[in-house]
């Protein structure tokens, strides 16, 4: 298994409900920001792959709810590169807030061609991230 790649995230108002509790789906939003942050620490810009027709996109997600993050609260969000393929890539996804994990998720990236959206092989090397596993 990769590294895991954590980054902070502060709650926003914007980030709540009515109630000041983290709406569920920002979560999925805090988790694009660290694969974003993943992928640019790994030395590849989205603008660069999307202007050479390449697109990352979420083909599966599962996710689970654990506790409540709130207004202000500090988070972290981490992601660990699980598996890769051909055109697949599997990130097992945390968000904590110190030791007390809220939320976790598996969230499956796939390849795709810019102008046909049909599957294509990744186009940059990945075998510089240690232990992936193959994805069926």
């Amino acid at each position: 298994m990769s590294a895991t790649f954590q980054m902070p995230i502060r709650v926003y108002i914007e980030d709540t409900d009515a109630g000041g509790i983290v709406y569920y789906v920002n979560y999925l939003k805090f988790m694009e920001r660290a694969r974003s942050e993943w992928l640019r620490e790994s030395g590849f810009d989205q603008q660069t792959l999307l202007d050479e027709g390449t697109q990352l996109v979420v083909y599966r997600l599962a996710c689970h709810y654990s506790r409540p993050a709130r207004l202000d609260d500090q988070l972290t969000v981490d992601a660990t590169v699980d598996s890769i393929g051909r055109c697949r890539m599997v990130f097992e996804q945390r968000v904590w807030r110190e030791a007390e994990l809220l939320c976790r998720a598996t969230v499956e990236i796939a390849c795709l061609n810019g102008q046909t959206l049909r599957p294509k092989p990744w186009p940059f090397d990945l075998e510089r991230l240690n232990g992936e596993r193959a994805v069926p």
